[in-house]
């Protein structure tokens, strides 16, 4: 088993690294005060292949593994885990869409969005439908040649600023579940779409949340991923990657506390001497490190696990979610500690990468849905050693 990365892989984590510190570290505390959604900046991103990196390649995309992206990901999220976060979700929904898309949805939308030149959102989530993402009412209808779709989202991240929707509606009969659901690609200004207020959030302010209203919206019914009914395993398998993300986000934004948190113990003094000379904040400093450390080699095998096609995949990648995202917030709670009342001003960047990452804690399927899913993998009956 190697744990040491590639010479090509370190290059795309430098790359990342300093592409952040250029275009995301000037303005990502405005972009967060303001609430700006950075189209540029991710244009810029995309320029670079970072949205579309694993996505396939006949979409432009760079068809990466997934431990490629986590390197370039945690990267980006030391500086600004907001703007990062929507660049995995969008490169998310680019990846479905050029895995199942067929060819008239592939050339219509493919290499704009692994390019950055337009944007994705992923629609599952709604009113009624959290946790519980089989029980989703949205319905799509065929009707001739299209779909016509009626329902709601919430909770949609980017939403009124993107240029097409990977969205998840029911078309089989109410009793259906998981089976009657379908995956469609939808241009984010069909008519019958409305987008509702921006939402006031406590982090991820450079990125746009609102709930999508569908009335009697038509699509073509080549706008179909996939095949009908099949759209909840896709939506899976979207999550799957997707929580691996969010997990790296938390990653690298408990590298940018850390950092933080190690350069101001040498700067600040107290009694005499430097913070860093005390025993008792060098043991908490130990313990940050040790828990990123951890959550990192998690998540890269949660990524490798995916990148096989391993059969327990799922299970890692919701073990890497839970303790990362967890793990990731304590590191940067912990840090805004270390900085005492100079870490709960915005001078530094501590209170906003403490907001940014308590999110990462309920999205993509929250830290209690990873326990059940982890608990139901291990309680199966032919899997007495489901954990490895």
């Amino acid at each position: 088993m190697d744990f040491e990365l590639t010479e090509e892989q370190h290059a795309f984590a430098q790359t990342a690294r300093d592409f952040a510190q250029a275009e995301f570290a000037p303005q990502a505390a405005q972009w967060d005060a303001e609430g700006v959604f950075p189209r540029e900046s991710i244009a810029k991103a995309g320029e670079l292949g970072f949205c579309g990196l694993y996505a396939p390649e006949r979409i432009g995309g760079l068809a990466l593994p997934r431990l490629d992206a986590t390197l370039v990901f945690e990267e980006m999220a030391a500086i600004d885990p907001s703007t990062t976060a929507f660049i995995t979700i969008h490169n998310m929904a680019t990846w479905m869409l050029g895995t199942w898309g067929g060819d008239a949805v592939r050339e219509r939308w493919g290499a704009a969005l692994t390019s950055g030149a337009q944007l994705a959102s992923y629609c599952l989530t709604e009113p009624g439908a959290g946790s519980d993402a089989a029980s989703l009412k949205t319905r799509a209808t065929l009707q001739g040649g299209e779909y016509v779709i009626d329902g709601a989202k919430a909770f949609i991240s980017g939403a009124g600023a993107t240029d097409v929707l990977v969205l998840m509606a029911r078309t089989g009969d109410a009793g259906s579940g998981a089976g009657g659901i379908s995956a469609f690609a939808v241009p984010a200004d069909a008519p019958g779409i409305a987008y509702g207020k921006k939402e006031h959030k406590m982090g991820w302010n450079s990125q746009p949340t609102r709930t999508i209203s569908f009335d009697n919206v038509r699509i073509p019914a080549s706008h179909l991923l996939g095949r009908e009914g099949a759209g909840f395993k896709i939506a899976m398998k979207g999550l799957d990657g997707g929580r691996i993300n969010i997990a790296t986000c938390s990653v690298g934004a408990a590298q940018g506390a850390l950092g933080a948190a190690q350069h101001y113990l040498h700067e600040r003094k107290q009694f005499g001497k430097p913070l860093a000379g005390f025993q008792a904040l060098q043991f908490k400093l130990a313990d940050m490190a040790t828990e990123l450390v951890a959550a990192r080699q998690m998540v890269r095998l949660a990524a490798a696990k995916l990148d096989a096609g391993a059969r327990d995949a799922s299970t890692y990648c919701a073990m890497a979610k839970r303790f990362a995202t967890d793990a990731g917030f304590t590191v940067c709670n912990e840090a805004l500690q270390l900085h005492g009342g100079y870490g709960y001003i915005r001078e530094y960047p501590l209170e906003r990468l403490v907001r940014d990452t308590r999110v990462h804690q309920i999205l993509e399927g929250t830290n209690e849905i990873m326990r059940v899913i982890i608990a139901r993998r291990m309680l199966e009956g032919d899997a007495p050693d489901a954990i490895r």
